[in-house]
Order: C-alpha cells, then structure tokens, then sequence
C-alpha cells in the first residue's frame, strides 16, 4: 500500500468486495509509514467521517513533529456505489473506493492525476492505497491542523487553516497570485472553523474571501472577512459582531448559519424566548460598502419566519 508517493504510475490491483455499511467505512486509514512510525519513517493518513444524506467527510494529514506536513486535503464525497463515493477538486472527479478494510484515492481520469500533488509537498501525492487500523492515530506525530481549504477565483488563491497551539485556535490565511501576498495568522481563541467562501462581493473584478467560525461553547458565530484590492493585495472587512447589532440582537442566542449568496452575505439563526428555542428564524441580508477605515458589512434586509 501506497501514499503521498512520487511514482504517478498506477498498479493494477485485484477488484475486491465493496464495503456498504457507512459504519464499517468510517475510522482511519493509513499509508505504509504509520507501521513505522516510531522509527522514524514518513505517514500519511486518511480520517473518514459520516454525514447526512450519503456523504462523507475526508481528511488527509501527516506527520508533523519532524518536518512541515506532507499533505493536507479536507474534502466532503458523494456516494456513487455501495463502497466507492467520489468529489471534484480542480474540476477533476476523484474516487474514494472502500474494500477489504482499504481506502483507495485515484482520480476518474488517470491523465488528471496531477490533480492530487496539489496538496502535497516534495512531489507527493494523494493517490494511493491505505490500510484501516483501529483505534485512533498517533495524536503525537500527527499535524494538528483541524480545518484545511484552498479556494480560489479571478486567478487568486487562497489557502484557509485552523490549528490549535497551546490552548488556542489559530486562523491562517495566505494567498497566492497576487503581487503583494497576503500570509496573516490570527488568534480566535475558542472559535473553530466551519466554512469558507469566495465572491466578487462588490462586483469590482477583484475576489473576497468570507471564513465562518463559531464558539464551541455557545455556538454563536463570526465571520472574518478579507477583500482584494484592484488584483494587488489584500486587507481586512469589518463584520459587526451581532450580540452588538441592536438591530437584530434581539432573541439571538447563537446557532448562525452564513452563506454567500450572488453578491450578499446572507446569516440565519433561531430566535430564543426566555432561554428555550422557538419555531421561529431570522435572516439578515448584508451589502460590502466601503467604509472610512476599511471596507464593511452593512444590514440590508431583516426578515422572519416559522422553521
């Protein structure tokens, strides 16, 4: 069994039996190196959560308390077949195959493999074979990287990541493709990361980047926003925090969902009566304007209605 390797070409395997039981799917694969670990050899592993409606969550990480990690990819897959789902990344379709206590990634196409050295370094590569083990991975070794995104658009990069250090939720954002790049990494504490986008928000030819984060603790959300300036560099948005907005504050008790949708950031949440939960949700619509200091998110409609 093969990963993060610098071979591109393929070996033939034998077709073996799909797995069908979402339980006997999830847990954590890993290449040959885990075995060796303690001898120092390089690994890579794959960490295979269930979601709602026949998806599943993947995350690759490495080894990380000797050297930069080797390879980070979080991708969400659709089931295809009873023990084969797939994604797209890059626009290539990419099948993750479960047999016989295996995990295979290879893409669709063999001419689109280059497709999975992207979230590699050194020349390695996604694609490979891993073998499933029991229990959890060696959480000394391995990158603490908690959340893993690139996106990009209008020929800009962004690279989006969460760790935790020392008690502490980093954000890190960089960019790539543009003249002066952007490389920032923030402290949000308890917040982790739950999502990430990328518009042209203000229509002006240059992209924004949009994280959603939330509190562990009471759920309440923050977006932290960045926008591109004329395809030269990038600086911050200001989003009010809504516990502070007295426009809308009222029955907020957390639980935000944000989206971007065409050019407006969009939050839902639960309206809370005397501490419990209503039927009841509201949706706020926000505009980018320009602002004195930096640009801004500013209200622009307010609606409610029954869950």
């Amino acid at each position: 069994m093969v990963s993060c390797k610098t071979d591109s070409k393929k070996e033939v395997e034998p077709e073996a039996e799909p797995i069908t039981a979402s339980a006997a799917i999830t847990g954590n694969y890993v290449s040959d190196g885990y075995a060796q670990k303690d001898e120092g050899y390089d690994w890579v592993a794959v960490t295979v959560n269930e979601l709602e409606n026949d998806q599943l969550e993947i995350k690759v990480r490495s080894r990380a308390d000797k050297k930069r990690p080797t390879c980070t990819l979080d991708v969400e897959v659709y089931k295809e077949t009873d023990g084969l789902y797939y994604t797209q990344i890059e626009g290539k379709k990419v099948l993750f195959r479960f047999a016989d206590n295996s995990l295979s990634i290879v893409t669709d196409d063999e001419a689109d493999s280059s497709a999975l050295y992207f979230y590699c370094s050194g020349g390695a590569t996604v694609e490979g074979t891993y073998a499933k083990i029991d229990g959890d991975l060696d959480q000394d070794q391995i990158d603490q990287t908690q959340f893993s995104k690139v996106l990009s658009l209008q020929d800009v990069g962004f690279n989006v990541s969460e760790i935790a250090k020392d008690g502490v939720n980093q954000l890190t954002v960089f960019t790539f493709g543009l003249p002066n790049e952007f490389n920032e990494t923030f402290d949000i504490k308890d917040q982790v990361v739950i999502g990430t986008e990328v518009e042209d928000l203000n229509s002006d030819g240059s992209p924004e980047l949009v994280v959603f984060t939330q509190n562990t603790e009471n759920q309440k959300g923050m977006v932290h926003a960045f926008s591109v300036n004329n395809m030269q560099s990038m600086s911050m948005i200001y989003f009010p925090p809504t516990e502070e907005n007295e426009a809308i504050n009222k029955g907020y008790n957390g639980h935000n969902e944000f989206a971007l949708v065409e050019t407006k950031l969009v939050q839902r949440f639960p309206l809370f009566e005397n501490g419990e939960k209503t039927a009841r949700l509201r949706q706020i619509s926000y505009n980018l304007v320009e602002g004195e200091a930096m640009r801004q998110f500013v209200l622009s409609t307010v609606s409610e209605f029954e869950e």
